[in-house]
């Protein structure tokens, strides 16, 4: 599970770049599900990979709208 807080200020920034280049993710990296809370600050994202590697790359292309948190699951 990847929870993603974002930026103050950045809600469009991440959706506008969202839009355009999609979500980054490396192969082999999974995007299965995700929810936004109300205030539109905190993204839950349901997320699969057998490399915890690719997580830290795929950060990389968020990390200056994004701050995340990483808990795997069994």
């Amino acid at each position: 599970m990847v929870v993603e807080n974002y930026k103050k200020g950045c809600y469009e920034k991440i959706y506008e770049r969202y839009h355009v280049q999609g979500r980054l993710l490396p192969d082999g990296l999974h995007f299965l599900n995700s929810w936004v809370n109300k205030d539109q600050s905190i993204c839950f994202q349901l997320m699969e990979a057998n490399d915890s590697e690719l997580f830290s790359e795929w950060f990389r292309k968020w990390d200056d709208l994004v701050d995340f948190e990483l808990y795997p699951i069994d």
